[in-house]
């Protein structure tokens, strides 16, 4: 076995450990990125009566809210997440809302349950989750049916 052979096999070892490790390096840096999605409701939004999805891919949000509690929980564990009520003048009132028992849901208490309350009221949500540095958004319309 010549020289050149036996510094192959030592050194190809040590080439093989640092490419995977700077390959899981990129594949981190990558993945923590900003990227935004927008989240789509999913058939009639309905935050009242607990029937509020809003889905992307496989990422499902549920919004509902109970005696004055807005809560979210999702299908995923959510780092942050803002609920803004649009006015008629397309003003906006953001409400961080904090985790509730676990990073899949989250709630605050919000006036939204007062302005839907009656049958047929229908009112402008804007919500913003941030997941490991991807923004999911969406704006939407909830419509209280009974």
């Amino acid at each position: 076995m010549n020289k050149h052979t036996k510094t192959a096999i030592i050194v190809a070892p040590i080439l093989t450990i640092l490419g995977f490790a700077l390959a899981d390096l990129w594949e981190e840096n990558s993945a923590s990125q900003a990227r935004a999605f927008e989240l789509v409701p999913f058939g009639h939004c309905d935050v009242s009566n607990q029937k509020c999805i809003l889905k992307t891919g496989e990422f499902e949000v549920n919004v509902m809210d109970e005696k004055g509690i807005t809560t979210v929980n999702s299908t995923f564990p959510i780092d942050t997440a803002t609920l803004f009520l649009v006015d008629k003048a397309n003003q906006a009132t953001p409400f961080q809302l904090g985790m509730k028992d676990s990073p899949y849901y989250w709630k605050r208490e919000t006036p939204l349950g007062s302005l839907i309350a009656n049958k047929g009221e229908s009112y402008k949500l804007r919500l913003i989750i941030e997941i490991k540095g991807g923004k999911y958004f969406s704006e939407f319309y909830t419509q209280t049916i009974n």
